[in-house]
């Protein structure tokens, strides 16, 4: 009975931390759009992390998750996703699975989710998690996703996990006609978050903030 008291407690204080993290981290710095609080506070992002960083989830920074690669800080995921504009039929496609933390946001938020993955120890390991969550509406790739999914285009949204040296004309081309394109834009210090909008041949550009990720490899980024 112990051991089971010790679990709950523990369930208890992280979903207090999570709620916290949406009330200050979120609400409090300007993420207006109630669907996307309203699930990352149900999200559970301690189940995306290693053990060792569980109680470090919901505090404001990314976390590692192995092959270099990161769990977005909690509020640079909000202010992606409350850009992509999300209705809940709509099919949005994520590059850079990583963790599969920013995955389950979104399949929560749309009707259909596709994502792609470089790294194959990643990609396996997010799809049995997120299969074991109970999420259907997901379907995964490993590989290079620089040149996104065109199988399955157009998208409502186009998510970029990732650092690009520029605007891949390629994943513009999978959108929508009003389909918005969220990606990170510059050299591999520091980045500046667009958000692209498409109008018929033509293309709006919305700056939303300066971030760090990292890089964008493959065909359309920074290469191999």
């Amino acid at each position: 009975m112990k051991g089971n008291g010790s679990a709950g407690h523990a369930t208890l204080e992280l979903a207090t931390l999570r709620q916290v993290m949406v009330e200050l981290q979120l609400r409090r710095r300007g993420i207006l759009d109630e669907r996307v609080l309203q699930t990352m506070n149900e999200v559970p992002r301690h189940e995306f992390v290693a053990p060792a960083y569980v109680f470090e989830a919901y505090e404001d920074h990314p976390l590692p998750i192995g092959e270099g690669q990161t769990i977005s800080q909690p509020y640079m995921v909000a202010v992606m996703t409350e850009a992509l504009e999300l209705h809940p039929a709509g099919k949005v496609l994520e590059i850079g699975t990583g963790s599969g933390y920013q995955t389950a946001i979104l399949a929560r938020l749309a009707g259909q989710v596709f994502t792609i993955e470089k790294f194959s120890s990643l990609a396996t390991a997010a799809e049995e998690r997120l299969r074991g969550m109970g999420f259907t509406n997901i379907l995964y790739r490993t590989g290079d996703g620089s040149g996104g999914w065109p199988e399955h285009a157009p998208y409502h949204g186009i998510l970029v996990t990732a650092g690009a040296p520029f605007v891949p004309e390629v994943l513009v081309d999978q959108l929508a006609e009003g389909g918005r394109l969220v990606i990170p834009v510059g050299d591999t210090n520091q980045q500046e978050l667009l958000q692209v909008v498409r109008r018929g041949f033509e293309r709006e550009i919305h700056s939303i903030n300066y971030c760090r990720f990292v890089p964008l490899t493959g065909k359309h980024g920074w290469g191999e």
